[in-house]
């Protein structure tokens, strides 16, 4: 299946930002847990819409946040050493929040689950162990 120039850009885009983050930018603000989960290109490769995913209570976010969108000169000109584009792509950052969701979903289900086998032995019922193999 044949992908498109926009999302091999983009796959490229996330290889190379996650190295300057991870080695270029010495901002302290910025933990060792931080990861780029996404990058989205326009069609016209002008624009790169950047999920990061950091590891941290919400003032580490925030903080983590900060300090990206005051480095985005530097990625953005370091990026561009590493891939040949036409027109150097605007970086739009956005905190990734897919994880924490994930998490607080399965504690939902988990809950509702434990809930729901409470209620099956309060009334007495026992599954049905044909349904299970």
């Amino acid at each position: 299946m044949r992908r498109n120039r926009a999302a091999i850009v983009g796959d490229e885009m996330q290889k190379v930002i996650s190295e300057i983050l991870s080695t270029k930018v010495k901002d302290p603000r910025i933990p060792l847990l931080t990861s780029v989960t996404r990058v989205k290109m326009s069609s016209d490769l002008t624009h790169a819409m950047i999920d990061i995913s950091v590891f941290g209570d919400d003032k580490a976010k925030k903080d983590c946040m900060d300090a990206i969108e005051h480095a985005k000169g530097f990625i953005r000109f370091e990026m561009c050493k590493h891939i040949n584009l036409r027109v150097a792509p605007e970086l739009h950052f956005k905190l990734d929040e897919t994880l924490e969701e994930a998490a607080r979903m399965e504690a939902l289900i988990d809950r509702t689950l434990a809930d729901d086998e409470k209620k099956r032995r309060e009334l007495g019922i026992e599954e049905d162990k044909s349904e299970e193999e």
